[in-house]
């Protein structure tokens, strides 16, 4: 018997799985016909020489035994009361699952709408129409993260990663997520995942009460957990909160209770859009365009006196409008899981100290609405955003037109200063970036670059703490700080886990002595 696990194997373009299981076989010593049992376990392009492109793999082989999916199952439980879960994001539905898979029957409280109604919501607005403030790009079922491009990318090392990917594709995300390095699920594709996934909760005995926020939670007599919401009364002993990173109100009660709560680091910039097609040529070569490779992506840094760094790359995407609170303007990436559209774009910032903007844990939430609203106002309202070529923001002048790159944010655009709208700081480390970064990344300084703005929800700029052996709040028992609003985060793959850890935190601490081990 022959199984192996086979890493680095590097083909030309053009290979077909042919070509790699007759490497596989090559390495294994076998002849491919005697290989039964195969499975790619990651794929990832090595474009680091631009005349030579290889496709690198690694795969699973073997002459008799079958590849063993994981099994992320979870022991029945008992609980006196159900928890319930405050936000329905990447947080808030892998821990519903987890506690739904354990028997536990949990009751989801989300502020927004279903995904359904949601979709509807926020297309409506990128039309023109008015702006719902519980529905919209920041707000609803899915999150933050499911009016983007999906990435399933992270800087995390965590184990518990190769469960969110595979729950992914068990609730319809394509299946290259489990073995692609850079893997995403696209904007067209998340919000079947993401109600598939809510399905699956409510099968388990779990509830999901939509257009349901969180307005208030107290210590009853008897010592549970008393929670308004949506109109409705709610008791428990458990309160997951998984609010995302939008949302302010809660940051606002939390410090009103006097509930342990810290500024944290968060950054702030502009989206930066160019032809797909210049990004192709710089990343590939004379190789852009081949079939076998993906739109290109970029990830660049910049470091100066203050430090740049482009983030929440969407190759073949869009600049989408994501205000959640009237007459502001914010701006997000999104593509399609084909990445397609004609336009690259990504956020270009730089980090804010939170000691440089006075004192109070909620003094970044108020340097993020000043910029919005400020640039509601020179974008000319109705949530058109403030745009500029690269040339004109470096000279300081506003576009009289736009180049060959032509800006996607809908509703609508309008010529201005972004050189103005931005703290100075901030405009000149993103000045001397957009420089740098065009001798790491040919055309990323071109003249006519789009630049659109405020690019202000990258991460809370607020720490709810918590005692990281039980997960909960130090100033108020039962309360389970969670995911990228409570300050734990950044995307959606941390966020997912972080749940997944909040779940099994509250299995264990109902006895099940062997879920940290699993």
């Amino acid at each position: 018997m022959k199984t192996q696990q086979i890493n680095d194997i590097r083909l030309p373009l053009g290979s077909g799985m042919d070509e790699l299981k007759n490497a596989a076989a090559k390495v294994m010593g076998i002849a491919p016909s005697k290989i039964k049992h195969f499975k790619i376990l990651r794929k990832s392009v090595d474009a680091r020489k631009k005349n030579d492109i290889r496709l690198v793999y690694s795969v699973y082989a073997s002459d008799t035994a079958p590849y063993l999916s994981p099994s992320f199952e979870y022991p029945q439980l008992n609980s006196a009361e159900r928890p319930i879960i405050a936000g329905f994001g990447p947080a808030g539905m892998f821990c519903a699952l987890v506690l739904a898979k354990a028997g536990l029957c949990p009751i989801v409280l989300e502020k927004g709408s279903s995904v359904e109604l949601r979709s509807k919501k926020v297309a409506e607005f990128w039309r023109g129409s008015r702006l719902d403030t519980s529905t919209n790009v920041q707000f609803g079922e899915g999150g933050a993260g499911t009016f983007s491009d999906g990435k399933l990318t992270t800087q995390i090392n965590d184990a518990l990663c190769a469960e969110v990917l595979h729950t992914f594709a068990a609730f319809g995300a394509p299946e290259q997520i489990l073995y692609l390095a850079k893997p995403h699920i696209g904007t067209d594709k998340l919000p079947q995942v993401v109600k598939n996934l809510r399905n699956r909760v409510i099968e388990l005995g779990g509830e999901v009460h939509f257009d349901c926020a969180l307005e208030d939670f107290t210590r009853a007599d008897n010592g549970k957990i008393r929670i308004a919401a949506g109109g409705k009364t709610f008791v428990t002993d458990r309160l997951i909160l998984a609010t995302g990173h939008s949302a302010r109100d809660i940051y606002q009660k939390l410090h009103d209770k006097k509930l342990p709560i810290a500024a944290k680091a968060f950054a702030v910039g502009v989206r930066i859009e160019h032809l797909q097609s210049t990004v192709d040529s710089a990343q590939y070569g004379g190789y852009a365009g081949h079939s076998d490779l993906p739109s290109a992506e970029y990830r660049l840094v910049y470091r100066g006196g203050e430090n740049a760094y482009t983030f929440c790359m969407c190759p073949g995407g869009y600049v989408v409008a994501s205000s959640s609170e009237e007459n502001t303007v914010v701006t997000n990436g999104m593509s399609a899981y084909s990445r397609n559209g004609k336009n690259a774009n990504s956020a270009l910032l730089v980090g804010v100290n939170p000691a440089s903007l006075g004192n109070g844990p909620l003094s970044g939430i108020s340097f993020q609405q000043k910029l919005e609203r400020a640039a509601f106002e020179i974008g000319g309202g109705n949530y058109a955003a403030p745009a500029q070529t690269v040339k004109d923001f470096l000279n300081g002048s506003v576009s009289a037109g736009w180049g060959a790159v032509l800006p996607t944010y809908a509703p609508a655009v309008t010529p201005a200063r972004i050189d103005l709208l931005l703290p100075k700081n901030i405009t000149e480390t993103i000045k001397l970036a957009i420089c740098d970064m065009g001798k790491k990344l040919k055309g990323f300084d071109a003249p006519d670059s789009l630049l659109t703005a405020p690019e202000t929800r990258t991460s809370s700029p607020v720490r709810v703490l918590r005692d990281e052996s039980g997960r909960q709040s130090s100033g108020f028992k039962g309360l389970y700080p969670c995911g990228e609003g409570c300050g734990y985060a950044g995307g959606i793959m941390s966020a997912a886990v972080d749940g997944l850890k909040t779940a099994r935190a509250i299995l264990m601490e109902l006895g099940g002595k062997n879920i940290l081990s699993s």
